[in-house]
């Protein structure tokens, strides 16, 4: 299944509110408990990370920033 970064948020904002209901869309789901909403994040942050890893985003190059200055001479 392909999951979407606004699912998990949604999971994630439930989990820090104490809610065990979560609305994406028009769909809305009940987990039992806390424990079984904890799996879901588990289970859509790893479909998002094999997800990415099918397209080539991750593992990706590490970012470099670099800066140069000069007092102008």
């Amino acid at each position: 299944m392909a999951y979407t970064e606004e699912q998990l948020s949604a999971l994630e904002a439930a989990l820090a509110k104490g809610e065990k209901r979560v609305t994406f869309g028009d769909k809305t789901v009940e987990y039992r408990s806390v424990e079984e909403l904890r799996q879901a994040i588990f289970e859509v942050e790893r479909g998002l990370y094999e997800q990415a890893a099918d397209t080539g985003l991750w593992p990706r190059a590490p970012r470099q920033i670099r800066v140069t200055t000069s007092k102008g001479t």
